[in-house]
């Protein structure tokens, strides 16, 4: 009985201690509190980082790419994420969030209210981006327009509805760490703060383990896709086997070398890349070169 009493209180303990370990962990506010976004810059972050792409509405063009209302629906192993409204209406939006919430939100996956957030939104990789490109996307995001669309509740089973399992997914997978370590170019180290950090190529293009971390020992090897449909490439370079001005038109057009043409969402993330200047899609190209196969 004695054995029994202490493994129960052991449990109880470890099962406090991680508990404590897997509470939201924000940002201090001196992260930020010098800070002074720069809106015009800020602009090509917000496209680098692909925030249109998932809060626009479904197939919103243009202007209307610019209102992120949300509700694009995202299918995984976990259940369906529907991207919310992240526009600056006060009440639907998030036009009454400072600039450390959006940093909370984006690096650390953590609520104004101090909730965990789902990794659908890419903080794993946010988490790399730079506190001042943070408020430069801030600046610009306080110009966009409010839309009172609600958003709506993600469609997700036991116990995956449950946030607070979360924490424990940021303990094992969330980190500053960069997939491709080491000293780059300046160039490749450009393309590696953008194709890790900002575009968050590798949530796309990495398998992932049961838990849904990324494998980043086979980093951009390629994974299925989680609509069901096909699978996203493997774009390390043995199996990509394409040039560096090859990824640059690429990136720019939305052409192959073969002069086939891009489709679903990597559409977006190409409308997004044109966004940046040539020297950024470059070093994005350079980067990639640099990157282990993977099979």
């Amino acid at each position: 009985m004695r054995i029994i009493r202490w493994l129960v209180v052991l449990g109880l303990v470890g099962a406090g201690g991680l508990y404590v370990l897997a509470r939201p962990n924000p940002l201090a506010a001196a992260a930020v509190s010098d800070l002074t976004g720069d809106a015009a810059r800020g602009e090509s972050i917000f496209w680098a980082t692909g925030c249109a792409s998932c809060h626009a509405a479904d197939k919103a063009e243009g202007e209307a790419e610019l209102v992120l209302s949300g509700g694009q629906r995202f299918t995984s192993d976990f259940g369906t994420f529907i991207a919310p409204n992240i526009s600056q209406d006060i009440q639907h939006g998030i036009g009454d969030w400072t600039l450390l919430d959006l940093a909370n939100a984006i690096t650390r996956g953590v609520s104004p209210e101090g909730e965990h957030y789902y990794p659908a939104l890419p903080y794993a990789s946010y988490a790399k981006m730079k506190m001042q490109d943070v408020a430069d996307l801030y600046a610009f995001m306080k110009t966009l327009p409010a839309d009172a669309t609600p958003s709506q509740p993600h469609e997700l089973g036991f116990p995956f509805s449950r946030r607070e399992t979360i924490g424990a997914w940021k303990l094992m997978f969330l980190t500053d760490d960069w997939a491709l370590p080491g000293n780059l170019t300046p160039t490749a180290a450009r393309g590696r703060y953008i194709a890790e950090a900002m575009a968050h190529c590798g949530e796309c293009h990495t398998p992932r383990n049961m838990l849904g971390g990324m494998d980043t020992a086979r980093w951009l090897g390629g994974a299925p896709n989680p609509s069901g449909e096909g699978r996203i490439p493997n774009i390390t370079p043995g199996k990509l086997g394409w040039s560096a001005p090859d990824i640059v038109q690429y990136l720019t057009t939305g052409f192959t070398p073969d002069y086939d043409s891009v489709g679903g969402h990597m559409a977006h993330v190409v409308e997004n890349m044109a966004w940046l200047p040539e020297s950024d899609r470059q070093a994005v190209a350079e980067y990639l070169l640099a990157v282990p196969n993977a099979d």
